[in-house]
């Protein structure tokens, strides 16, 4: 089965009691105009032989009429209940997928945030959409099969005439199935870019300010949404005419039955009330031509809509976990997460982390690691030699081509997934706050105590008497109302508040001051966590190393204690002696 035929299942099985009533709660509005066509036939046939009956059923087709205005919007509002959720359960698969399932998430993600908001808006609202015009089909089914017999019993030639229109709209919009795939993918990829740009804007003011770039922005700006306009155009002109050329249905469909109509009436053959009943029939008969074309041009836009969002699932996943049935609601009262107790995991507190050849294309080759328990290792080398890539390898943050890592000697077939709070925290390189207050910041929902905050941003050297409103400071995006020392120490005390067996650092020092940076390690050693691995090439943090591993080009060009490195490593000896260089340069300036 096709993935977007898999998909739609799914979103219709996830809840299908709500699917089908709703579906039954559009049979009326779909079913009702046969009996209003009846109520008219008889209506005009009546009128000149007994007008007070036919003003009875002027009030019967009145009544038929608000019956079935109010099943529409009955059946409307419910429905609206289970669109909204169809799209949830969507995107709640694929932000389940992104944060948690096996792999690394980076080689999944589009080139910007923007392009992931624009699929999660967009395409989950197309795949939907498919699935909902299926609701009004068998209404459609049921309404054409009985007009068509109750026509035919009155003019079997005039309703086979009727039918060729419907036919050729099926065929045209068979044919025009493949251009609006094509079309709709390059306004959805065209659009994403846009409002990915958009995005970039808005976070890059400061720096297209400086650069002096502001009309360049603005140029390229209007270049991207110049292409976006005219992709949107054309989808949206190809999806118009499938729905003209079902809507002209209509119009040569009154007019067959107006030109054949008047022979048969001339003859005796057909009576005003017929033609009143055909008439009404007529418009109605094209909903099923009109669903039928609507989901045909909306299977290849839902096609497209599942093959972006499964480009965002992992590798192991497919359309099933895609769309899987998962609670798409929160409940009144959250269920709160539980903290790991510290040092009981799932396979015993941390005695040693090892990894063994790891690989990473033009990046990595062949690398071994192992940190003990109650050790500080520290990864050194020099920029571009694969610090970053090592330690987000280890983790399970970057997909490797070869390599083990193992807990206590005992392989981890999922690093991304094991490796995590209270096992290990992370404090990245590239630090990471959103537009909250400083506790959010620090606790991203872990379920701890403003104690607990306190108590990991001292740890951390940052000083609360330095923002305005202590915990409750409301940081702003990406947390541009702090310096550039305290947001990379509010980051670690992120990492320091979930109390992890391995604390692993990324270059965390790079923003702060020497006094500070010293303070910072002094605190951690003394209450922090006892093992740690750490990425810098600062004295203040190599000094304190019992191991450390130097990196070039991807390779590991030596490992031991500082002092036996600068005897026995080149590459650790050129590194010391820049630093020293560095250290004096500062200290002259």
């Amino acid at each position: 089965m096709k993935p977007v035929m898999v998909v739609a299942a799914g979103l219709a099985r996830f809840d299908l009691r709500r699917y089908l009533v709703g579906a039954l709660l559009w049979m009326p509005f779909s079913v009702l105009p046969l009996l209003g066509g009846v109520l008219l036939q008889q209506l005009f046939d009546r009128y000149a032989v007994s007008p007070q009956s036919a003003l009875w059923l002027c009030v019967a087709f009145v009544g038929v009429e608000v019956v079935r205005g109010v099943s529409m919007v009955v059946a409307w509002t419910y429905g609206d209940w289970w669109w909204c959720a169809a799209a949830t359960l969507l995107r709640t698969n694929v932000l389940r997928s992104v944060l948690t399932a096996r792999g690394p998430a980076a080689t999944r993600l589009p080139g910007s945030s923007g392009e992931a908001v624009a699929r999660l808006r967009d395409d989950a609202a197309d795949a939907v959409e498919l699935v909902d015009e299926v609701v009004g089909l068998v209404g459609s089914a049921l309404f054409t099969t009985a007009a068509l017999v109750i026509m035919a019993t009155i003019d079997p030639v005039i309703t086979v005439v009727l039918v060729v229109p419907m036919i050729v709209v099926g065929v045209l919009s068979r044919l025009m199935r493949r251009t609006i795939h094509r079309l709709h993918l390059r306004a959805r990829v065209l659009g994403a870019a846009t409002t990915a740009f958009v995005g970039e804007i808005f976070g890059a003011v400061l720096a297209l300010k400086t650069a002096g770039a502001e009309e360049a922005a603005l140029r390229r700006l209007r270049e991207l949404n110049a292409r976006r306009r005219d992709a949107a155009i054309k989808d949206r002109l190809a999806t118009d005419l499938m729905d003209t050329a079902t809507g002209a249905t209509v119009e040569i469909s009154i007019g067959l039955v107006l030109l054949l109509g008047a022979a048969a009436m001339r003859r005796g053959e057909f009576t005003v009330g017929d033609l009143a009943l055909f008439t009404s029939y007529v418009s109605w008969l094209t909903a099923l031509p009109r669903t039928v074309g609507a989901i045909l041009y909306r299977l290849p836009q839902a096609a497209v809509a599942t093959e972006r969002l499964g480009r965002l699932m992992a590798a192991h996943e497919n359309a099933h976990d895609l769309a899987a049935r998962t609670p798409t609601f929160t409940p009144r009262k959250p269920i709160p997460p539980t903290i790991p107790a510290r040092g009981q995991t799932a396979s015993g507190r941390l005695e040693v982390l090892e990894a063994w050849g790891l690989s990473v294309p033009g990046r990595l080759e062949g690398v071994s690691l192992r940190v003990e328990r109650g050790s500080f290792t520290v990864i050194t080398g020099a920029v571009g030699a694969g610090k970053s890539t090592l330690v987000r390898a280890l983790l399970g943050l970057q997909p490797v081509t070869a390599g083990t890592v193992a807990w206590n000697g005992e392989p981890v077939d999922d690093p991304g997934t094991f490796l995590v709070p209270g096992r290990v925290a992370y404090a990245g390189q590239v630090p990471r706050l959103f537009s909250e207050t400083l506790r959010e910041n620090v606790l991203l929902g872990w379920p701890g105590t403003d104690a607990h905050v306190e108590r990991a941003l001292e740890l951390a050297a940052f000083d609360l008497a330095e923002v305005e409103d202590a915990l409750d400071t409301v940081v702003g995006p990406r947390g541009v109302r702090l310096s550039g020392g305290q947001v990379q120490r509010a980051t670690a005390a992120r990492a320091l508040v979930r109390t992890p067996e391995l604390l692993v650092v990324d270059d965390l020092s790079s923003a702060l001051d020497v006094g500070t940076e010293r303070l910072l390690w002094e605190r951690i050693a003394a209450d922090g966590p006892s093992t740690l691995l750490v990425v810098s090439h600062r004295r203040a943090v190599l000094d304190r190393a019992d191991q450390i591993v130097v990196l070039y080009r991807g390779t590991v060009a030596g490992r031991g204690k500082p002092g036996d490195l600068l005897d026995t490593c080149p590459e650790m000896r050129r590194l010391w002696q820049e630093e020293d260089q560095e250290r004096g340069g500062s200290s002259c300036s």
